[in-house]
């Protein structure tokens, strides 16, 4: 039984449990709640809770080293000849014997039949392989015997383990259920045990999640570590060439391959970052400030949601437009005026990629400005300040915190953008102060670094590790540095 369906019985389980508990604690006091510690739901929940509870961690405890269970069991009684293998070719034998594993329930119970006749020696192998190599569950090569055998018993290893986890949470289900009904009485503080497990449901889920930040980070950093124990710190942080096909000359005694400067890429990635804000910050801050001091409420209704629809815009859609049209339009009018724009620039990447984030300064920025106390205007009024006076003055400073928050949100977008970079400004990792030439950044180097048929272990695939801790530290900066905004300009005016 699928892990899908468990589920679902568990849940149907802890369902009945509630509904029985609940006639339960009501019988214990013969219809007057009022005798009972906690309320009458609470006595429902205790009971499904363990009912559930134990059932499903079990059952996701399995589920999760159940693959790999099955795959050492496997693999401990393939053939000497095949377990003394390179990884390489072991993990190939592995995998066609995968692809046999998912083909054999596939079979008709005929067919599958006479594989596992061939499996115990009670007919001819040749069969098995023709019948697997009929339906298409091994394509390529014959399949040889020990491929079938060991595809067949993961098979019944995987239905074994099915049935196992089945029939121990249905065990644990009948347990809990049994315990939980017989312990209901009109004392029993149900409400406590309902919340505590709430609580620490709350707990998990936020330190599942704090786990997951930093497992990130400690991959990211160990792999980091293992690049720069083959190429210095300082050639990657500070050199100003971008070149990891090739053996620079200072490089061939130690046997590492390629020039793997950083500063291009920064300076690509802050560049364009910084012409999308110069595009995005002004006009998404008028736009808040049209919105929320002049604008009436049935504009306002349709404004919002029509310039909010540009961040649900794929950014391949950006990309492809400014591939297409904007980066070519810019080409042509340059010509017209004397400058040469190359069609894939800082220019153009910066000005597609400034629409994009237009809905991160205005929207938010809109919110804050709407939620300053209205006491503040009318204040400002009162002391014979205009309209935009007080908006400069008063309404502006109030909600800068709010806006600085909006402002580096929209920086961190601008900063991880990838495809826009990819399609409107090239993957040329040039160190210019001219926007009308092509760049790249860090992200589309992440990406391309990570592609390809290059071993995972060389400094041409690690160094995109290293690119993505740069990057982290950038945005944890910015962050830090927004914070340190807020804090300071919240405090002058609470």
């Amino acid at each position: 039984m699928s892990t899908w369906l468990i589920t679902v019985g568990l849940l149907a389980a802890a369902a009945a449990a509630y509904l029985l508990s609940l006639f339960k604690a009501r019988a214990t006091v013969k219809g007057e709640v009022s005798k009972l510690h906690s309320r009458l739901g609470y006595y429902g929940s205790y009971a499904a809770i363990w009912t559930i509870l134990p059932a499903l961690l079990i059952t996701f405890i399995w589920t999760a080293a159940e693959p790999q269970v099955i795959r050492s069991l496997v693999e401990k009684d393939l053939p000497q000849s095949v377990q003394s293998q390179p990884d390489a070719l072991k993990s190939l034998a592995l995998g066609r014997i995968a692809s046999v594993a998912e083909g054999l329930p596939k079979l008709s119970e005929d067919e599958f039949k006479v594989v596992e006749k061939a499996r115990l020696g009670f007919a001819p192998m040749t069969d098995a392989q023709n019948i697997l190599q009929e339906k298409g569950v091994v394509l390529g090569s014959t399949p040889e015997p020990y491929v079938i055998s060991a595809g067949y018993d993961q098979v019944i290893y995987k239905q074994n383990s099915r049935w196992m986890i089945t029939g121990i949470a249905a065990l644990l289900a009948v347990l809990g259920f049994a315990y939980s009904y017989f312990s209901i009485r009109p004392r029993l503080k149900a409400r406590n045990t309902v919340e505590n497990v709430v609580l620490g449901t709350l707990i998990a889920a936020s330190t599942v999640a704090i786990l997951t930040t930093v497992g990130i980070v400690f991959s990211v950093l160990f792999e980091t570590i293992h690049f720069f124990s083959e190429v210095p710190p300082a050639e990657f942080f500070f050199g100003t060439v971008w070149d990891p096909r090739f053996t620079s000359v200072g490089r061939e005694l130690s046997g590492a391959e390629g020039q793997f400067g950083l500063i291009p890429l920064l300076w690509g990635t802050l560049f364009i970052s910084f012409v999308a804000l110069l595009v995005a910050v002004p006009i998404g801050l008028f736009a808040a400030i049209y919105m929320s001091e002049y604008a009436g409420p049935k504009l306002r209704g349709f404004a919002k949601p029509v310039l909010e629809i540009l961040a649900g815009i794929p950014t391949i859609v950006y990309g492809l437009f400014a591939l297409v049209t904007f980066g070519p339009f810019l080409r042509d009018t340059g010509d017209l005026i004397g400058l040469d724009i190359a069609a894939s620039s800082v220019l153009t990447a910066g000005i597609v990629m400034g629409i994009m984030i237009i809905p991160f300064v205005s929207s938010l920025s809109d919110d804050i400005i709407s939620s300053v106390p209205q006491a503040l205007r009318e204040g400002s009024y009162g002391l014979g300040a205009t309209k935009s006076e007080t908006i400069k003055k008063v309404v502006l400073p109030a909600a800068l915190p709010g806006i600085v928050g909006a402002v580096m949100l929209a920086a961190s977008r601008a900063i991880g953008e990838t495809m826009i970079v990819v399609l409107a400004a090239g993957i040329a990792a040039n160190l210019t102060l001219n926007p009308f030439e092509p760049v790249t950044t860090i992200t589309v180097k992440i990406v391309s670094q990570l592609t390809g048929d290059l071993e995972f272990n060389s400094p041409q695939t690690l160094v995109a590790f290293a690119l993505g801790l740069t990057l982290f530290a950038i945005t944890l900066v910015l962050n830090i540095y927004a914070l340190y905004i807020v804090r300071k300009y919240r405090e002058q005016y609470d």
